[in-house]
């Protein structure tokens, strides 16, 4: 199979503009996630809305498109670049152009997942570690929570603590049961990237604000990889901070 990697960059921000060309020890962010990607994938590509973007990704050689500025969602965004790119590829991976830390492990992970032929769409997720305090990690709606079925596919996403222990106080929680946390990297088969698509916004994504539930709810099967890789997204400046601590050990 052939897999293109597809990064959606956006410079307009509410909690940190202009996120992708923020500085990480000499290289902007968006040039990092792309190079920790390059080589993995058959083609790597920066679908922006922004000229500053389209014009940093140019200058460090990557490819890159420039797509709409209306998109609601990467998944959007991605669509649109593949179709201006209008090569053939059979699975399209949505790379999120804020984790500069993403491993090589967690792309051959994603990747396996269409080993499987009638994988439709797939992310990864992560279990929380019976020492995660549980205020702070699974109580967090900011890190959405995941439950898979026995084929490993996706039965529910949610903001909320799923699922819920009956009979344990919830302190005790995640030594009684096995709690997935989402990691926001997404593939798609090509063609059902175009369906899912052209879905209107559902009830329990509207609920949620979370898009992968408008998917569940048409009926499209969604596969987990399972990886205990930590992943650090950078929503902010003060995130910014932490992540150029840890780039100096990585």
């Amino acid at each position: 199979m052939k897999f293109i990697g597809i990064i959606p960059a956006r410079y307009a921000s509410t909690r940190f503009p202009g996120k992708p060309l923020a500085d990480m020890v000499g290289k902007p962010m968006i040039q990092r996630v792309y190079e920790r990607v390059s080589g993995l994938l058959d083609e790597v590509c920066v679908a922006t809305d922004d000229d500053r973007i389209f014009d940093v990704v140019q200058r460090f050689g990557g490819n890159v498109v420039m797509t709409s500025a209306e998109h609601k969602s990467g998944t959007d965004r991605c669509r649109e670049a593949f179709v201006k790119i209008g090569k053939p590829f059979d699975v399209v991976i949505n790379i999120q152009g804020d984790e500069p830390f993403i491993q090589s492990s967690q792309i051959e992970l994603i990747k396996s997942c269409f080993d499987d032929a009638d994988t439709q769409i797939a992310t990864l997720v992560k279990p929380f570690s019976p020492d995660d305090d549980f205020e702070t990690s699974v109580f967090n709606p900011n890190s959405p929570k995941v439950v898979l079925n026995k084929y490993n596919q996706a039965i529910y996403f949610s903001r909320s603590v799923i699922p819920y222990v009956r009979g344990k106080e919830y302190t005790e929680w995640l030594k009684n049961a096995v709690f997935y946390k989402h990691i926001g990297l997404y593939a798609y088969k090509s063609e059902i990237l175009e369906e899912i698509t052209q879905l209107p916004q559902s009830t329990l994504e509207l609920a949620e604000s979370l898009e992968q539930l408008r998917w569940i709810e048409n009926g499209y099967t969604i596969k987990a990889g399972i990886s205990h890789e930590e992943t650090i997204g950078i929503d902010t400046p003060e995130d910014m901070k932490k992540a150029l601590k840890i780039f100096a050990n990585f």
